[in-house]
C-alpha cells in the first residue's frame, strides 16, 4: 500500500508534516497550495511555504515532498513550476480540489472543474514546463457543484501528462461533511490510465479498508485522519499503532518548528489546532487542549506543557541559521531540548 500525506491550508504545513512524518509510515507528501496569479514568483516565496526545498524536498524523516500550484493561468502557473522544478521538488501538484470560497471566487481550485478543457490546458502547460522525470501529478473532487462533469475532469487530467490522480471523494459542496463518496473513485479508476489514488474520511484501518475495497485503489491519501492519529500509516501497513507515549513528544516537537514562521500571539491556536483533532484518538489529549484553552502567551504554555524552548524551531526554519548546526555547543543546546520532552 503506497499512502500519501495531503495538504490541509492552515494545519498541515511543514511544521506538521515534520512531526507526522517523524513517527512514519508516509511514502510522499503534498505540501499546501502556492497561490499563482499573475507573475513569476521569486523563489523565497517557495521555500517559505515548502521548506524542505532546502533540503532535497525532503522532510527531516526523509518523505519526499512534491509542491501543490494552484491557478487558473496556465501559461503562469507553467513559468512559476518551471522555476519550482529547478528547486528539486519530489514532483509538483495541481490543486483542482479546494473548496474555500475566496479560492473559488478568484477561479482556483475546485471550480476549475466545470472547466475540464481549462484544467487540461493547465496541467498540459505544466507538464511541457518541467523537466520530464519530474512526476506532474493533480488533485481533484468529485466536482464543483455535482458530479457531472467529473469523468471529463479526469480525462483532461489524464490525458495532458499527469502521472497520478488523486480523487478527495466529494464535491465542493459536500465540503467536509461525511461521508465521502468513494464508490465514485472506481468509476474514475475505469475511465483513465494513469495510477489514482483515494482521498477522503479516513480516520481509522477500518475506514481504509473499505474506501480500497469501494474505490478500487491501492494508495491512499491521509489528511485529517492522520493528524488525529499520527501512527495511522503505521497502523495500515500492519504495525502496532503508536500509544500517547510515543505522540506527545511530537507536540513539543511541533511546538519548537512553528516558533519559526508564527506570531507569538498564533501559537497556541496552532497547538490547538492539533489538539483538538488528536482528542479523537487519545483522552490523554484533552489535558492538553484544556491547557491551551487557558493561555495564548507562549512562556507560560511551555510551562503547562512542558514543552521545550523555541531555539529548535528557529534553527530548523531560519535558513540562516541552519549551518549553526554544525556548532557543537548547538547541537548540544538542541539535544537537551529534545531530551527535556521526555
Amino acid at each position: 500500500m503506497r499512502i500519501l500525506l495531503a495538504p490541509m491550508e492552515g494545519l498541515l504545513d511543514h511544521s506538521l508534516r515534520d512531526a507526522i512524518t517523524a513517527i512514519g509510515g508516509v511514502d510522499l507528501c503534498v505540501s499546501e497550495f502556492v497561490r499563482i496569479t499573475d507573475q513569476l514568483l521569486p523563489e523565497r516565496v517557495f521555500t517559505r511555504i515548502v521548506p524542505e526545498l532546502l533540503d532535497g524536498g525532503r522532510t527531516a524523516a526523509g518523505t519526499p515532498v512534491r509542491a501543490q500550484l494552484l491557478g487558473s493561468d496556465p501559461a503562469c502557473l507553467a513559468e512559476n513550476a518551471a522555476r519550482l522544478a529547478t528547486l528539486g521538488p519530489a514532483g509538483i501538484d495541481l490543486n483542482f480540489g479546494c473548496p474555500a470560497p475566496t479560492v473559488n471566487r478568484h477561479r482556483g481550485g475546485a471550480v476549475l472543474l466545470d472547466e475540464p478543457e481549462l484544467v487540461h490546458a493547465i496541467v498540459a502547460a505544466v507538464r511541457r514546463a518541467v523537466p520530464a522525470p519530474m512526476p506532474v501529478s493533480a488533485k481533484m473532487r468529485l466536482g464543483h457543484r455535482d458530479e457531472s462533469r467529473m469523468l471529463d475532469c479526469a480525462r483532461a487530467i489524464a490525458d495532458a501528462g499527469a502521472a497520478e490522480l488523486v480523487v478527495h471523494a466529494r464535491t465542493k459542496v459536500h465540503g467536509y461533511r461525511p461521508p465521502a463518496y468513494w464508490d465514485r473513485i472506481a468509476h474514475i479508476r475505469a475511465a483513465v490510465a494513469i495510477p489514482v489514488v483515494a482521498n477522503g474520511e479516513v480516520w481509522t484501518v477500518a475506514d481504509a479498508l473499505r474506501c480500497r475495497a469501494e474505490s478500487g485503489c491501492d494508495a491512499l491519501m491521509l489528511g485529517r485522519g492522520i493528524v488525529a492519529d499520527p501512527g495511522l500509516a503505521l497502523a495500515l501497513r500492519g504495525g502496532p499503532a503508536p500509544g500517547w507515549d510515543a505522540v506527545r513528544p511530537l507536540l513539543g516537537r511541533y511546538w519548537r518548528r512553528i516558533a519559526g514562521h508564527v506570531a507569538p500571539r498564533h501559537r497556541a491556536g496552532r497547538l490547538k489546532q492539533w489538539l483538538n483533532l488528536l482528542r479523537r484518538r487519545f483522552p490523554e489529549a484533552q489535558t492538553a487542549f484544556d491547557a491551551v484553552r487557558t493561555t495564548n502567551e507562549p512562556a507560560q504554555l511551555e510551562r503547562l506543557l512542558g514543552l521545550a524552548p523555541d531555539l529548535g524551531g528557529r534553527l530548523d526554519h531560519q535558513p540562516q541559521l541552519r549551518a549553526l548546526r554544525l556548532d557543537g555547543n548547538v547541537v548540544a543546546v538542541h539535544g537537551a531540548a529534545e531530551a527535556a520532552l521526555g
